[in-house]
């Protein structure tokens, strides 16, 4: 049956936070623990049929009063190393739980608390990678810092969304910074010095785009300015602005300004950002 709550726009405010952090949750470690198991199995599973899958027996599990779950790297690892490979440790498992549950609940209830503390630990150390503590030295320092801070946020918070976000956020930073430094702007004046091309190499967005303003000399004494955009992609609203002040401001001097070579996609861009005076008199190629 439906759960006894009103249906309202105020119940949902109350339910989707944890909802969705619990989904999210649920299928980072279903995620973890599938690669885990292709790893250890050498095999291919259908990831995204199995998070459809475990979805869908998530919406149903309510109506029998049952909680949400997901896959558990603990147990995987362990049926793994006992030898189990198919449907039918995982159906054996439950089925055994299943019984405990029902018919050996007295008994259940009395083994003592500790006892499947210890247990849980050792579960803890047979699972845990212990090579990943030398990758931390190997790895790019970016990429273990961003480690580091998931598992001290999980720890502090006892939350593994929190951590995960955090992670996320920060190597989404990382990669942006290293993404940034690889943008490139070379410049050649013509033999008779009045036309003084720019080729920009690399990824204009949001964080590099004050990096190709930085490389363009307003005070240049050529008359013709011309922006090659072959080997450059602009992929934001930052990368279309900054391109279009940039060629304003070289107007306001006097000079001639042509934007040569963008890609299909950053001419989308600027057409529909309303900058589309800039392509004027220009040939688009492919993107890549």
């Amino acid at each position: 049956t439906l759960p006894h709550v009103p249906m309202t726009v105020e119940t949902f405010k109350i339910v989707l936070p944890y909802a969705f952090a619990m989904a999210m949750v649920g299928l980072l470690e279903s995620l973890m623990t599938a690669t885990v198991v292709d790893e250890m199995t050498d095999t291919h599973s259908n990831k995204r049929m199995e998070c459809t899958g475990l979805g869908i027996s998530n919406m149903f599990v309510g109506f029998f009063g049952g909680m949400a779950g997901c896959g558990m790297i603990g147990q995987t690892v362990g049926n793994l190393r006992y030898g189990g490979r198919g449907r039918l440790s995982t159906f054996t498992a439950g089925a055994f739980l299943l019984l405990l549950l029902v018919a050996c609940h007295g008994f259940v209830a009395r083994v003592p608390v500790a006892a499947l503390v210890a247990i849980m630990i050792m579960v803890s150390v047979s699972t845990f990678s212990w090579s990943s503590l030398r990758d931390l030295v190997r790895h790019p320092r970016l990429s273990s810092t961003v480690m580091l801070v998931t598992v001290i946020v999980v720890v502090l918070t006892h939350d593994l969304a929190a951590g995960v976000a955090c992670g996320v956020l920060l190597s989404g930073l990382f990669f942006s910074f290293q993404v940034m430094k690889l943008l490139k702007v070379n410049n050649t004046l013509s033999t008779d010095g009045t036309t003084r091309t720019y080729h920009v190499q690399g990824q204009v967005f949001f964080a590099s785009a004050s990096l190709l303003s930085d490389a363009i000399d307003f005070q240049d004494t050529a008359s013709h300015i011309v922006l090659d955009l072959k080997d450059a992609r602009l992929w934001d609203i930052s990368a279309a602005d900054t391109l279009e002040k940039i060629v304003s401001r070289l107007q306001l001097r006097g000079k001639t300004v042509q934007v040569m070579n963008p890609d299909a996609r950053a001419a989308q861009l600027l057409n529909a950002l309303g900058h589309d005076t800039l392509l004027a008199d220009t040939q688009t190629h492919p993107a890549a």
